[in-house]
């Protein structure tokens, strides 16, 4: 459902007011008229003006997040999945040094502030509390109209207090619309701000419907986060002080997730979630979408999507290569880890193989050997023991050939061709893929359909839930409710197996066959097909060294007590001996494998308290400096430099008291 697209173009003076908690009004004394135009707040009272600002809120909080590098500093970078990928221009958020802190001294335009995501989300709930506010007064005769409409606002408050709670810890509490400038807050507490969360969650499942998703906050929206929100409550970070709710909170937890599992299927090939072939595709519908972020092609429209540009390396750089659509503009934000690499069962698990692109066409051909369309660079992701390659990087090795088949004159053409660049992740030398740095892109938010070459712009919808979340939240729900003695860890295998058979390969399916939003060309107008890099094959044989098959396999984990090889490896590198600690990093290693780079991963490693420890084992460059202190943000110095306490400004004394300890 497109209907709720975010077009910003008459409502920002509406949106303005709203923002600022005024009443708009004009008045020309030199010709005396009467205006008609002129709007208060009651116009936030009808139907008209509620929706309004419900549409100001999908666009605050679900769209604006993913306009610029916000989601993938405060959810991606410092954490065991990615590392630095060339570009540091946000380096810091990686690296844990000693300059994150409450303010971040900027390295370019593009370095993210401290305070970034703590005023965007303020913002998001200034709003959220206007829209539930007058929707509580809305003079409104639809019932539908004005219960959606508080059902939304109170999903969008909770949304936000989540994402803080989680990023800050305990933050102010801010339930009533602002009217006046504010300047005296106290932090709540976390157990206060989760309070409030699971009050509104729960307001808003009451509330909302079933339809309209993912487009819509639908009743399983409001489950879906309402279960993360209780997870969140019962995890390590606030054991301190959470033993009254947290075997309730679990066992709600498992209730509400199998309710929204019942009507979001899993899509049957993980490949369909990736498969975006144009602004609104099937792809961006489908039923294991319960929530998305919404964007679109309609030149009007304010909110575009940044994505595309972080996760991609460079290929432009390369032999016979050029920047064009379907490569993106290589901002080379973040690459994969080693942890990454090797988190994957490579033969049997489709998910690396559909996440990652492998292969790239060349598309700057021009002379008598090679041609446009011959494979041009290929990333090899072997198995961590593999020793056949020698080195990390080859160009045009006379041992590594590619074969080629094509029509010329009607006829079949074969032509076997060595390959200008190929890097290889695991080799005999124990070189590095991140020595250069060259990488695998992740591929997930890849949007082809731009309107230039070297537009930052993207159309592609950006997924906030699906259900196969929802899977393994109650797995982790399972897992902590049989360290409490409450059922058995083998409770948590029924929900996990179920994402990982949908992983594993069927039988007859091409293992080499690769899709990603560069297919999204053919809908650009500023398509030039003969020269696009993207390539509907991975590199799956080339690197597992198996004959080619298209057997089915089988992901099935029936004993806690023998998890895969991959799992058992980070098991071992972590230290890990209790089948709690086994059962939790299995648990976060799958969710490595099926969200991979889905902006979830930061606030993960965090709440369960393993963000340092998987840090200082995969990300080398901020293996040294991570700290417990960073399981949460420092609370932004802008934050504390205009707060004041009986009107007076607060002390340093009294911002280093309301500051996170350790900064």
């Amino acid at each position: 459902m497109k209907t709720r697209k975010i077009l910003i173009k008459g409502i920002n003076i509406a949106l303005l007011v709203a923002a600022m908690g005024l009443t708009q009004s004009c008045h020309d004394d030199f010709l005396d008229e009467e205006l008609t135009t002129q709007r208060n707040t009651d116009y936030y009272k009808t139907d008209e003006g509620i929706q309004s600002l419900v549409i100001g809120g999908y666009y605050r909080m679900f769209a604006v997040p993913f306009a610029g590098e916000v989601m993938m500093t405060s959810m991606n970078s410092g954490t065991d999945e990615f590392v630095i990928g060339g570009d540091d221009s946000n380096g810091v958020w990686n690296n844990y040094t000693v300059a994150f802190q409450s303010r971040i001294n900027a390295i370019n335009s593009n370095t993210i502030s401290m305070e970034r995501q703590w005023d965007d989300t303020y913002l998001g709930i200034h709003i959220a509390n206007q829209i539930i506010k007058y929707a509580t007064e809305s003079s409104s005769t639809s019932t539908a109209i004005k219960q959606t409409a508080l059902g939304e606002g109170y999903f969008f408050r909770a949304y936000s207090y989540l994402r803080l709670v989680r990023q800050f810890g305990g933050v102010p509490l801010k339930t009533n619309v602002t009217t006046t400038v504010e300047t005296e807050f106290t932090r709540a507490t976390p157990q206060e701000i989760y309070d409030l969360i699971v009050a509104d969650f729960t307001q808003a499942y009451n509330l909302l419907a079933n339809t309209g998703a993912p487009a819509k906050i639908t009743k399983d929206a409001a489950a879906h986060y309402l279960a993360k929100a209780l997870l969140s409550r019962a995890s390590e970070i606030n054991d301190t002080w959470n033993s009254s709710t947290k075997q309730a909170d679990l066992n709600q937890t498992v209730t509400l997730c199998d309710e929204v599992i019942s009507r979001h299927a899993l899509a049957a090939n993980y490949s369909a979630l990736w498969n975006f072939t144009a602004p609104n595709s099937a792809n961006e519908s489908l039923p294991e979408l319960i929530l998305s972020a919404q964007f679109t092609s309609d030149p009007g429209a304010t909110a575009k999507n940044f994505m595309h540009v972080v996760f991609a390396s460079k290929y432009d750089d390369l032999p016979m290569m050029k920047r064009d659509l379907t490569g993106m503009r290589p901002y080379s934000r973040l690459a994969p880890s080693y942890y990454t690499y090797e988190n994957y069962d490579l033969v049997n698990d489709s998910r690396l193989w559909k996440s990652f692109r492998t292969k790239h066409r060349l598309n700057n051909a021009s002379g008598s050997y090679y041609v446009k369309g011959d494979l041009g660079i290929m990333y090899v992701i072997n198995d961590i023991n593999d020793n056949t390659f020698a080195q990390r990087k080859y160009n045009n090795d006379p041992g590594i050939l590619y074969t080629r088949t094509f029509t010329e004159n009607g006829n079949p053409v074969t032509t076997t061709k060595t390959i200008p660049s190929v890097y290889v992740a695991h080799n005999a030398s124990n070189q590095l893929l991140t020595l250069e740095p060259r990488f695998p892109s992740l591929s997930k938010h890849f949007d082809a359909s731009r309107l230039g070459i070297n537009e930052t712009n993207g159309f592609r919808d950006e997924i906030l839930a699906r259900s196969a979340e929802t899977y393994l939240i109650a797995a982790e729900a399972k897992i902590k409710l049989a360290a409490m003695g409450s059922g058995s860890y083998n409770d948590a295998l029924t929900y996990i197996n179920a994402v990982r058979d949908r992983a594993s390969f069927k039988a007859g399916e091409n293992r080499a066959a690769y899709v990603d939003g560069g297919a999204a060309f053919a809908s650009s107008t500023a398509s030039v097909p003969n020269d696009n890099s993207y390539m509907t094959e991975n590199s799956y044989y080339e690197s597992t060294h198996i004959a080619t098959t298209t057997a089915a396999t089988s992901l099935a984990v029936t004993n806690i007590n023998a998890l895969p090889t991959e799992d058992e490896r980070v098991i071992a590198r972590l230290g890990y001996s209790s089948d709690y600690d086994r059962m939790m990093c299995f648990l976060l290693n799958e969710r490595s494998r099926e969200l991979c780079g889905e902006f979830h991963r930061w606030e993960d490693l965090s709440r369960t308290k393993t963000l340092v420890k998987r840090v200082q084992a995969y990300n080398p460059t901020a293996s040294a400096n991570v700290q417990d202190k960073h399981l949460l943000r420092p609370i932004p110095q802008t934050f504390l430099d205009l707060v004041t306490s009986g009107g007076v400004p607060l002390s340093p004394a009294q911002k280093q008291a309301m500051q996170n300890p350790g900064y």
